[in-house]
């Protein structure tokens, strides 16, 4: 099939599917307010909750959800056929992650600025906060070690993309004084420090800083140890110091770099004709592969729907929303700029890496390049070689707009880099968060200080990331847990939607909580068939932790039920206040 219909296909869906549900939602369900009150106008202090622009919060928010989820989660579920993952990718981000994201964001604006699982307390019942925050402080402990390690990879792998990742955080900081202090225009300085970011991917390109083993320490975990210490720093600053103006480079960084895929797929396929997908439209049974129902749903999370959303719907991003209208563009918004970035990953791991590919010395192509990645799932499934389709794939796309092959490579690694480190600072500041509200209105006091809440973060996720030992990849022990708790995340968060939209009268809840049936049914299908590889493989720590999800994720949903059918669409609890 021609990739570039494909593509335009799916855009022009996007675009009127925002019009059209989007904004019905946004009106006629959460009724949006542009008088409403909220935390970032009610409660600023400078640091957390500050009245953002929309598109400078939207570029926080995009950068964070996004990390390398939309990237690795389509380019692995690629091994089953690449039409059931642009179905999933297309459905699920319109009718549930958009909806997921949207929701909480709402609810934790009209509550504070507070996380989901104080979310859930109010409108389920207080029995329910220390469950959810179990799942809630696994996924995000996950997410720190684990970003972490994919960055590592990253530098492991392109060293081009190590200068101008770092140098963005004093570009950045620059950018913050210029913007807060001294008054400058956002738009026009952000595009300056775009422009600068760029001049270092150049130089990165022809000054690659590659490190070895020092002191029985490998790369992988001296690069880990380093962003660590990075984000324990970044999330305890202020958001206008370093988060913001970062993200709004990002956010610029991402127009760039779809632009460049984007005009990459039109001039592959008019120079040589069409860009072909030389992957296999549908692939019930790869080698070694789960089955696609349930894992199809799992393996594509942040392309569709991702519990990690609600975290910095209710984290970060709740804090500095201006205007209840601005949500939509935010969280809605979001969800779907995220699944053009998923599109784009299966054109490029589909078409574009069939463009060319060189593996010890050969050069393959067509279905012959495709298959070096995807000959078994086992291929298929390692992080460095889903990291590797896409870049190379992306590449060799942008290469036809004339852009050399090397540069090409440093924008891409640099692009995966930097939001992949976004992800991981935010989700350190949101653990902070989380932890100092599990501890709020307890005895234990100490939780209130920011950096004894970072610093307990931190040192957990670096615990994990050196379970294994020196090479800083110990996270990838639970790396196959991730995207069950992820999922059902995100199910156990439409589920506190629902009981909150039913709390408003009407028929409203069906929006949340058809999503919520089906993401549950699917996820905990997908973590009893896991319980039982876990149990066969001897592994006692997955079986645990996956029957303890198991155990804390039935409780809830049951809990929902129980709230679901005694809310009457008058419960005070329900009041948008």
């Amino acid at each position: 099939m021609d990739a570039m219909l494909m593509m335009l296909a799916a855009f022009a869906g996007y675009i009127i599917m925002y019009q059209l549900y989007g904004r019905y939602i946004g009106k006629k369900i959460f009724a949006l307010s542009q008088g409403a009150k909220v935390p970032s106008v009610e409660m600023e202090d400078g640091t957390d909750y500050v009245p953002t622009k929309k598109e400078i919060i939207f570029g926080h928010h995009f950068t964070s959800i996004a990390g390398t989820g939309p990237i690795v989660g389509p380019a692995i579920a690629v091994i089953w056929g690449w039409v059931p993952a642009m179905i999933w990718i297309f459905v699920g981000s319109i009718m549930m992650g958009a909806v997921h994201d949207f929701g909480a964001l709402i609810l934790s604006m009209r509550n504070q600025g507070k996380s989901v699982s104080e979310i859930t307390a109010k409108y389920i019942n207080p029995r329910t906060k220390l469950f959810f925050f179990v799942v809630l402080f696994l996924d995000l402990l996950i997410v720190t070690a684990i970003f972490g390690l994919v960055i590592a990879v990253i530098f492991n792998m392109y060293p081009a993309s190590v200068l101008p990742v770092w140098l963005e955080v004093p570009i950045a900081m620059a950018l913050g004084v210029i913007i807060y202090k001294r008054g400058g225009n956002a738009l026009t300085w952000s595009l300056i420090a775009l422009a600068l970011m760029y001049v270092t991917v150049v130089i990165g390109t022809y000054v690659p800083i590659k490190i070895g083993t020092i002191a029985g320490i490998p790369p992988t975990g001296l690069w880990t140890i380093a962003l660590l210490v990075y984000a324990f720093i970044a999330s305890t600053l202020p958001v206008t110091m370093l988060l913001q103006p970062r993200d709004f480079i990002n956010s610029h960084q991402l127009i760039v770099a779809l632009a460049l895929m984007v005009v990459g797929v039109f001039a592959a396929s008019f120079s040589g004709g069409q860009l072909h997908i030389v992957a296999p439209a549908v692939q019930a049974a790869p080698a070694g592969a789960p089955p696609m129902l349930p894992f199809l749903f799992i393996t594509i999370a942040c392309g569709a729907i991702s519990g990690f959303h609600s975290l910095v719907s209710s984290g970060t991003t709740a804090k500095q929303v201006a205007s209840e209208p601005d949500a939509l563009f935010v969280g809605y918004g979001s969800m779907l700029t995220e699944a053009v970035l998923s599109t784009l990953v299966v054109v490029a791991v589909a078409a574009g890496i069939g463009l060319g590919y060189t593996a010890n010395g050969t050069t393959l192509a067509g279905l012959d390049a495709w298959t070096t990645h995807y000959s078994s799932w086992a291929a298929a499934a390692g992080l460095g070689s889903k990291v590797a389709a896409f870049v190379f794939g992306a590449a060799n796309m942008i290469e036809t707009v004339g852009i050399p092959h090397g540069v090409a490579l440093a924008i891409m690694g640099v692009f995966v880099a930097s939001f992949a480190g976004t992800t991981m600072d935010t989700a350190t500041r949101i653990e902070r968060y989380a932890l100092t509200e599990l501890f709020s209105g307890s005895p234990i006091k100490i939780f209130e200080n920011k950096y004894i809440a970072t610093g307990v973060a931190v040192f957990l996720a670096g615990c994990l990331a050196f379970s294994s030992g020196a090479n800083g990849k110990g996270a990838l022990s639970l790396w196959p847990l991730f995207g069950c708790i992820n999922q059902i995340l995100a199910a156990l968060v439409l589920a506190t939607i629902t009981v909150y939209l039913k709390g408003r009268g009407g028929l409203s809840w069906i929006i949340s909580g058809i999503p919520a049936v089906f993401l549950g049914a699917m996820t905990v299908w997908a973590i009893l068939l896991n319980q039982g590889r876990y149990m066969d493989a001897g592994n006692t720590l997955l079986s645990v932790i996956n029957l303890l999800v198991l155990f804390v994720s039935l409780w809830v949903i049951f809990e929902a039920f129980l709230k679901f059918l005694k809310t009457d669409g008058v419960t005070p609890a329900a009041d948008v206040s």
